[in-house]
């Protein structure tokens, strides 16, 4: 039997990311339901440009997500080739897996959670002391990285080359159906998107999120799920198998 069958599964990865994780979840058997809650936006600024004109000047360079891969290196080709001597560093599996179908090699990613604090934990970004690091990003977002790197005597700039907004969802499609119990779980992959279903959903909606399996990359988008009231959070990474990994084993211990 199909491990995920008969479960439905909402996806909410912004549109052009979310079609592996749903590929992967129809594959094991249930229904993916995309409903993309963040929309990725190129960024063009003078800023960026004069990073990336001075690229080959880095030590390293830091992708935060894939998101930044795609934007980030789509407005490196407009402009120029990548320069050898610039390793190259993701904050986790799928981050690094794009990276590595852009050709890169060697990539700097932690083995387990995808986040700032795993992969400052990884060796080669420990001893930094001088060393030029560039973080490609959206606009906005955590500090921690960039902080720390720069207490351990880097010199730190980011290359924000992307905007996170919120598309115009319509959810009353899925709320009909969650209403009626054909939704068993949520997969989001950010904090914001978490946010931004909240939001959506509204009070009425709420309490169908609240009594949902919910299942998150890392422990911090947990936290916040927790202070949302939701009852059940797995956290489990932000690639698509091990999104899907975690649905199968959920669903293999409720059966």
């Amino acid at each position: 039997m199909s491990p995920l069958a008969g479960r439905a599964v909402v996806v909410t990865r912004p549109e052009r990311q979310a079609a592996g994780l749903a590929a992967l979840i129809e594959a094991a058997g249930g229904r993916a339901l995309r409903f993309p809650l963040i929309a990725i936006e190129p960024l063009r600024s003078a800023e960026l440009d004069a990073v990336l004109d001075r690229l080959e000047s880095y030590d390293f360079a830091v992708f935060i997500s894939r998101n930044a891969v795609e934007q980030g290196l789509a407005r490196v080709r407009e402009r120029r080739g990548w320069p050898g001597g610039v390793r190259a560093a993701a904050i986790g599996a799928g981050t690094r897996r794009a990276l590595e179908a852009e050709g890169f090699a060697g990539v700097i990613a932690p083995a387990g959670a995808a986040d700032s604090e795993a992969l400052l934990a990884e060796p080669a970004l420990g001893a930094v002391a001088g060393k030029r690091i560039v973080i490609f990003r959206g606009v906005g977002g955590r500090e921690t990285l960039a902080g720390t790197l720069r207490s351990r005597g880097a010199v730190v700039e980011y290359a924000e080359c992307y905007r996170r907004i919120s598309p115009a969802t319509d959810l009353r499609a899925l709320v009909e159906d969650w209403s009626r119990g054909a939704v068993h779980a949520v997969a989001v992959s950010s904090g914001e998107g978490l946010a931004n279903l909240a939001g959506l959903l509204g009070e009425s909606g709420r309490c169908l999120l609240c009594a949902t399996p919910l299942f998150v990359p890392h422990a911090r988008v947990a936290e916040q799920a927790r202070s949302l009231g939701i009852a059940e959070v797995v956290v489990c990474g932000a690639a698509d198998e091990e999104v899907l990994a975690a649905l199968v084993a959920y669903f293999g211990r409720a059966s």
